[in-house]
C-alpha cells in the first residue's frame, strides 16, 4: 500500500498510509480542565483505540470530549458547566488535530470564564476550526461520528425522546444541513409558545408558524430519507450475512409529518402543518407547549428474525439489535461519505457481549477500517481485536493516558 512521510503530533517523521484518507481519525487530543482531566494529551494512530482503566478513571469522559468534536452537545448532552473540572476555573477546553479524509483540521472547543467572573456564571461554548471561530457546533457536522453508550441500552423501552435523539444523530451523520433545520424549528417553536402565552396578535403567530412549518417539512423529509437509507443498508447486510450475530431490524417512523414525507410534495406538507398549527392554538396555549410536530415523533424498531417489537425482546436481544443498528449506521455513513469511515465511539461495549458477539463486533470493526474508540476494564476482553486489526491500548489513570504495549497480560479492576 502506498505510503508517504508526514510529521506526527510530536514532530517525528512517520509514515501515513493512503488508506488513512479513507477514515476520519484523531491524531492528537488535548483535554484541559475537562471533567477529571487537569491537562492531558493523547497522540493515537489511525487504528482502533482501547481505553482501559478502573471504573471512574475517566474513560467515558474522554469519549465525551471526542464527541464534542462534532455537531451537537456530545454523547451525554450534559450542561456545559458540568464538563468543567471540579476545583478548576469553571472553564474547559478540548483541542484536537483531526484528519477527515485527505483534510487535516485543527479543532478547538470549550468554555472560557472571564477572570473575576461571578461564581456559577454561565458562558457560551466556543468552537474554533483552524483558528477561526465558528458560529456554533453545527460547523463541525462534517466530522461524522457514530456512538453507542450504556445509557442507550434503554433505547427501545425508554421515552420517545431517547429514540428521537437517536434519529437526530443518524440524520445529522448523513446530512449536515439537518443541524440548521433542527435549530430553526426549535427556535420558531419557542417563539410560538411564548407568543401563545402572551396572546400575541394572530399576524405574528401566522409568521412564526410559517417558519416552523418550513423547518418541520425539511426535518421530516431528511428523517424519512435517513430511515429508508438505513433500512436499505440493513437489508443488504441481512442478505449478505443472514447468520450474523447481530439480528437485522425493521424500522418505521411514527410522526404526523414524517408519514406525509415521501407521498406528498413538500409545499403541501408545509401548508397542511401551517393550517394544523393555526387550528391548535387554543389547545397548545392551554398545554403551554406545541403538541404536534417533529419534536413528538417516534421510531418503531422490530426484531426482524423474530418479528417481535424490540421493546418486547430480552435484554441481550435488545443489545444485539442496538449494536447491529450502530454498525449499519457506520456502514451507511461510510457509503454516503465516498468511502470515508466515520469516527466510532463504543463505551463499555465488550463487557456486555458474549464471546461470539465480541468476535463478530471486532471483525466488523476491522472491515469498517475506522478509528473506533472503545472503553473497558479488562484488556483480555479485547484480545480478539488484536487478531483481526492493528490496535492500540491506553491506560487511563489519575487524569492521564499511558500507552500499553501488546505484551500486557491483562488489566482488570
Amino acid at each position: 500500500m502506498p505510503q508517504r512521510i508526514t510529521d506526527d503530533t510530536a514532530g517525528r517523521a512517520v509514515k501515513r498510509s493512503d488508506d488513512d484518507e479513507n477514515r476520519i481519525w484523531i491524531g492528537k487530543l488535548t483535554l484541559t480542565d475537562f471533567r477529571n482531566y487537569r491537562s492531558a494529551t493523547l497522540t493515537p494512530r489511525p487504528d482502533p483505540a482501547v481505553l482501559l482503566g478502573a471504573n471512574g478513571a475517566g474513560k467515558t469522559n474522554c469519549l465525551e470530549a471526542i464527541s464534542l468534536l462534532t455537531a451537537g452537545r456530545g454523547l451525554r448532552s450534559l450542561p456545559f458547566s458540568e464538563l468543567a473540572r471540579s476545583g478548576g476555573t469553571g472553564g474547559w477546553a478540548v483541542a484536537a488535530k483531526v484528519f477527515a479524509g485527505a483534510e487535516e483540521i485543527e479543532i478547538g472547543t470549550g468554555v472560557q470564564i472571564p477572570p473575576g467572573a461571578i461564581l456559577g456564571v454561565r458562558a457560551p461554548r466556543i468552537v474554533k476550526i483552524d483558528g477561526t471561530q465558528a458560529k456554533g457546533s453545527g460547523a463541525l457536522a462534517r466530522i461524522r461520528m457514530v456512538w453507542l453508550t450504556p445509557a442507550m441500552d434503554s433505547l427501545f423501552v425508554g421515552a420517545a425522546s431517547e429514540r428521537r435523539r437517536f434519529i437526530d444523530r443518524l440524520v445529522l451523520s448523513l446530512e449536515p444541513a439537518y443541524a440548521g433545520a433542527a435549530a430553526a424549528y426549535d427556535r420558531a417553536m419557542r417563539q410560538r409558545n411564548k407568543a401563545l402565552e402572551a396572546f400575541s396578535p394572530p399576524q405574528l403567530l401566522d409568521s412564526i408558524e410559517v417558519q416552523m412549518a418550513g423547518a418541520a417539512s425539511e426535518i421530516a423529509a431528511m428523517r424519512q430519507r435517513a430511515i429508508q437509507s438505513l433500512a436499505s443498508e440493513i437489508a443488504r447486510e441481512r442478505d449478505s450475512a443472514p447468520d450474523s450475530a447481530f439480528p437485522w431490524a425493521r424500522l418505521s417512523l411514527e410522526g404526523h409529518l414524517e408519514e406525509q414525507a415521501g407521498r406528498m410534495p413538500a409545499s403541501e406538507i408545509r401548508e397542511s402543518y401551517v393550517r394544523l398549527l393555526a387550528q391548535s392554538r387554543d389547545r397548545d396555549r392551554a398545554a403551554a407547549r406545541t403538541l404536534i410536530g417533529p419534536h413528538r415523533s417516534d421510531l418503531e424498531v422490530t426484531h426482524g428474525p423474530k418479528d417481535t417489537p424490540a421493546k418486547m425482546c430480552s435484554t441481550g436481544e435488545q443489545k444485539a439489535l442496538l449494536v447491529g443498528l450502530a454498525l449499519a449506521q457506520a456502514r451507511l455513513v461510510k457509503e454516503v461519505s465516498g468511502g470515508v469511515s466515520p469516527l466510532i465511539l463504543l463505551d463499555e461495549i465488550a463487557a456486555h457481549l458474549d464471546a461470539e458477539r465480541r468476535a463478530a463486533l471486532f471483525s466488523s470493526i476491522a472491515r469498517l477500517n475506522a478509528q473506533v474508540w472503545m472503553t473497558g476494564t479488562d484488556s483480555s476482553t479485547f484480545a480478539p481485536l488484536r487478531d483481526v486489526s492493528a490496535s492500540q491500548f491506553f491506560l487511563v489513570s489519575n487524569g492521564a493516558f499511558s500507552p500499553l504495549n501488546g505484551a500486557e497480560s491483562g488489566l482488570k479492576h
